[in-house]
């Protein structure tokens, strides 16, 4: 296209000039002949080049323009340069524009000294510099213009980038909160089911009320997984969409009913502080980090185990802790997502987890999640 717009300007000041050849009317302009077209064409065409060649295109039109000038031909050539000067200002180097401004006036300043004093005069010579001088300032300011738009397009284009980032990030950070859910829920709940349904099977003939206990649990987990999904599922509706109100989040203040579920697993709880006070993101991790830890034990542990809620002003801390697996007991092996989603939980609120062996046996589970404001 920028082609296609320079020869189109390079044929209209050709034009224009054969034009004036033709009807020659300035008095005292010499007789037209083929070489006036002929320079016409020399200071006129090569400005479809410009861009490409610069310097010849300057030499060639500067030569065509003074030879014009000399033999004192129709018409007024000055406006090429005009053109030229402007041009160079947009698309060239700014050292070559500054060196096009210079040699046009030198240029048209040569032009008019050849030409008789009935065409120039004091007034024709300052009207030409300051054209020359508007062309280049012209050029000058639409180039900057160019550049401060370029410059705005390309931040334009780097913020939308970094939104589109943000948002990516922000979809994958989503993604694994609802995996990290999922996985509470999912694990958690059928691994309380197969334990418990372990139990219900082995004891129903020669423990009835165990076996009830024990498909009562099953039906309480159950249903409280459905509850769960239920919740999950409306985090991933449209917020306009209708029956997608969530149910509350689980918290520290539900604990005697998350025990309950664990059927033949006897749970010391020892709450201190006022949990009611936590924020409800640090009181749902901490939840879960309380699910997840009596879940291993219900698989791994042995019959009992112990939880410590401490809740201060500004973190709370979690213990969980079992004396080891009875021999002979069956163990229920595990993918061992159920740590890694722990340390991620508390990884959030940059707190600490610490699980492994006791000393004397057993296995302990401790986490700290601040929430309170850092002081500096």
């Amino acid at each position: 296209m920028p082609r296609f717009l320079d020869a189109a300007v390079a044929l209209v000041m050709l034009g224009v000039i054969a034009v004036e050849l033709t009807a020659r009317v300035e008095p005292g302009a010499a007789s037209t002949d083929p070489l006036a077209y002929l320079l016409a064409a020399a200071f006129t065409v090569p400005y479809a080049l410009h861009r490409r060649a610069p310097t010849v295109v300057l030499a060639v039109t500067a030569v065509g323009l003074l030879a014009y000038s000399a033999r004192q031909y129709a018409g007024y050539p000055g406006y090429a340069m005009f053109v030229l000067v402007f041009a160079y200002a947009l698309h060239v180097e700014r050292p070559r524009a500054w060196l096009t401004y210079v040699v046009g006036l030198v240029v048209l300043s040569a032009a008019l000294a050849v030409q008789p004093e009935t065409v120039v005069n004091g007034s024709t010579w300052f009207t030409t510099v300051l054209v020359v001088t508007v062309a280049w300032l012209g050029g000058e300011y639409v180039r900057a213009r160019r550049a401060r738009w370029a410059a705005l397009e390309d931040r334009a284009r780097r913020l939308e980038a970094e939104r589109e980032e943000r948002a990516r990030q922000a979809v994958t950070e989503e993604r694994m909160r609802i995996a990290r859910e999922l996985h509470d829920v999912v694990a958690h709940s059928m691994s309380v089911v197969a334990v418990q349904a372990g139990v219900a099977h082995h004891v129903i003939e020669r423990r009835p009320d165990l076996a009830r206990q024990a498909l009562g649990a099953i039906e309480a987990t159950s249903r409280s997984a459905l509850v769960e999904m239920r919740r999950l599922l409306g985090v991933l509706r449209q917020p306009n969409e209708p029956g997608a109100a969530l149910a509350p989040s689980p918290g520290l203040g539900e604990l005697d009913g998350l025990v309950a579920q664990y059927a033949g697993l006897a749970v010391t709880i020892q709450v201190s502080g006022d949990v009611g006070a936590i924020p409800p993101g640090v009181d749902l991790s901490a939840y879960r980090i309380v699910q997840e830890s009596l879940t291993n034990v219900l698989k791994h542990g042995g019959p009992s185990a112990t939880l410590r809620v401490t809740a201060a002003p500004d973190h709370v801390r979690i213990e969980v802790t079992d004396p080891g697996p009875v021999a002979g007991t069956p163990q229920v092996p595990g993918t061992g997502h159920g740590l890694i989603g722990m340390r991620e939980r508390v990884a959030v609120f940059g707190g600490s987890l610490d699980a492994g062996p006791c000393p004397d046996g057993g296995f302990r589970v401790s986490a700290v999640l601040p929430f309170g404001r850092v002081s500096t």
